[in-house]
């Protein structure tokens, strides 16, 4: 027989599971601490030298550590790489670093493995924090200071243009962190320092090929334009290549900008073709699996755990050359 009393009971009981459930996903799930970890590893793409030499830290990080790696590899769509999460969620992955390849379409699977219990990391590339915030929906996210990186480039350029002034803008992928950000620190310090002008700003998707077709075509409706600053090194070297198909030379003509800092370009800022590179490094594996373990013994961690980069221009180039990506 059901009484009032046991009815209260239940109640109670009820409402304290209630609370429980609230407190649980008020933060990121907790890791255990173990010997060994099955660790998820969601990147973006691997169409590139930096996602390569990111995937090859990873893969080598967790090798040493004695840890199972579940890589997916993305293919440039945002949506396969949330179904590549869901995909980890299904297989009891223990904590899922996450490259998210745009700043909201990710939220959903971010979401998804809080509420599995499964603690997410976010490397190279952040979310919406309208959408999702470090210390409550993942961990941290582990990266470089994209705003900044942009706004170094600007300081260069102010310093160093030589009467260069009109800007072509070779953006990276549209929604992206690193995309928002380079665009907002440039942009801002450009206008800021006075004289230069943005006459074309398109994106170039991160992507080689993708980025000397863009170039090509604002070069040929700004054929003005004597500056151009890509968001990597990808579009940068394609457009070196359209720079020379207009009969120009890069380097004296049309001065060239860019971010991340691998090996074939700082090769090229050492011959004097591009002027000036950001390193954004790639070298994830050490720092993400350090944080993993802070993060598993309880430590709290910090909402955005910074990589420091260097700066590569016609002063330490060619001696810095041997140490990048």
């Amino acid at each position: 027989m059901i009484t009032r009393r046991s009815l209260l009971i239940t109640s109670v009981a009820a409402s304290a599971v209630a609370l429980v459930s609230t407190i649980a996903f008020a933060a990121p799930p907790p890791l255990a601490k173990k010997d060994t970890y099955k660790v998820g590893f969601a990147q973006t793409e691997s169409n590139n030298p930096w996602r390569i030499a990111e995937t090859k830290s990873m893969q080598d990080e967790a090798k040493k550590l004695g840890y199972q790696l579940v890589y997916t590899d993305a293919a440039s769509s945002a949506a396969k790489q949330v179904a590549d999460v869901n995909s980890m969620i299904a297989q009891g992955v223990d904590i899922i670093f996450l490259a998210p390849r745009e700043e909201k379409p990710l939220i959903p699977a971010i979401m998804a493995a809080k509420k599995a219990g499964i603690p997410i990391i976010l490397l190279d590339r952040n979310v919406d924090p309208s959408l999702a915030k470090p210390g409550k929906d993942y961990v941290t996210f582990i990266g470089s200071d994209f705003v900044d990186e942009g706004k170094r480039i600007a300081e260069w350029l102010a310093k160093n243009a030589n009467g260069k002034k009109k800007i072509i803008e070779l953006e990276g992928t549209t929604g992206s962190s690193p995309a928002n950000d380079r665009k907002k620190g440039f942009d801002e310090t450009i206008k800021a320092a006075g004289g230069f002008e943005i006459v074309a700003s398109q994106s170039g998707d991160f992507a080689r090929d993708k980025g000397r077709q863009v170039a090509e075509a604002l070069l040929q409706a700004h054929p003005d334009a004597d500056i151009i600053y890509a968001h990597n090194d990808e579009m940068a070297i394609g457009a070196i290549s359209a720079i020379e198909a207009a009969g120009k030379v890069p380097g004296k003509d049309i001065l060239v900008l860019s971010i991340d800092g691998g090996k074939e370009a700082v090769g090229l800022v050492a011959e004097g073709k591009i002027g000036a590179v950001i390193e954004c490094n790639p070298r994830f594996g050490p720092k993400a699996f350090e944080t993993m373990a802070r993060y598993a013994k309880g430590e709290t961690i910090e909402p955005w755990v910074k990589n420091i980069d260097k700066f590569y221009d016609g002063t330490n180039a060619k001696d810095e050359l041997a140490g990048a990506y």
